[in-house]
């Protein structure tokens, strides 16, 4: 029988390599682990292509549906089939008509969440509200603070899908994220939410397990954020791999899969390959 596989972050690349490689199955982040807004990271492609079947992605997105996330992958060269997709905001609609069934709900999120919701039984509303709902609205404004701390003031809960102020963009950008809204709901409300549904509690993590049927003794989640990914997985005892842009203190994609392709060795697979280019356009000159 396998040892188990050892718990904590990693972010050693020598140490992460030889996780990975023991690894049965994969619990994926999105957002600066796979993928860059609309930017694939190298790297991503081929690592979904090693643990085919044997991965979830896990990922605090709460604007997308599994379906619409899966076409956009998909159109980024990322084939993943959306019953392998956990999203927070997909998670939160669910929890919170588990939660309270038949509540009048204010949902302030996208418009594919809005659907969503709609689709699952939950009542939408915007007066006498029960409860809010609150996912990334890249529509936020003054009026519907407005709107969110006045239905607060008379008793409505407040859910909030994830917690995350930013996310990465390409070229090193920072990109708003559902926790930005929620600090202005607090400032405003003086209102805690009852429950934040995204990392690192422990929902979309138990899911994504429950879509691979394995355990976190044959799991280990790669991820980008201490805070989210690393905090987490350690909440379950999952094993981390924590990766990042080149330059960075965490290892890439690359420079994993690199060592998995030729463990042991310095030079990495990019770089060989560079290398033997180079020698044989010297050769053909």
């Amino acid at each position: 029988m396998p040892s188990p596989l050892p718990t904590g972050s990693c972010t050693d690349t020598e140490e992460a390599a030889a996780l990975l490689s023991r690894a049965r199955h994969l619990l994926l982040d999105l957002d600066g682990t796979l993928i860059l807004q609309d930017e694939t990271i190298e790297g991503a492609i081929e690592l979904l292509s090693r643990f085919d079947g044997r991965f979830s992605i896990v990922s605090n997105n709460s604007t997308h549906t599994a379906s619409s996330m899966a076409s956009r992958l998909r159109r980024m060269g990322l084939r993943v089939p959306p019953e392998r997709i956990v999203l927070a905001g997909e998670v939160a609609v669910r929890r919170v008509r588990q939660e309270f069934p038949g509540a009048r709900v204010m949902v302030i999120g996208s418009p594919a969440i809005r659907r969503f919701a709609l689709a699952q039984g939950v009542k939408l509303a915007d007066t006498a509200v029960d409860v809010v709902l609150l996912a990334l609205d890249k529509r936020f404004s003054y009026p519907r603070l407005s709107a969110i701390v006045e239905a607060l003031r008379q008793g409505a809960r407040l859910v909030v899908a994830n917690g995350d102020l930013t996310h990465p963009g390409p070229h090193g950008t920072r990109v708003p994220e559902t926790g930005s809204l929620l600090a202005s709901v607090r400032a405003a409300s003086g209102t805690e939410p009852l429950m934040v549904v995204g990392k690192p509690a422990p929902l979309l993590f138990e899911e994504g397990m429950r879509q691979l049927d394995a355990t976190p003794d044959d799991v280990v989640l790669v991820g980008d954020n201490p805070a989210t990914d690393g905090e987490g997985a350690a909440r379950l005892g999952l094993p981390c791999i924590l990766v990042g842009p080149a330059g960075g203190a965490a290892p890439t994609l690359v420079a994993l899969l690199d060592r998995l392709a030729f463990p042991g060795t310095s030079m990495g697979l990019s770089r060989m390959a560079g290398r033997l280019a180079a020698e044989v356009a010297a050769q053909a000159g």
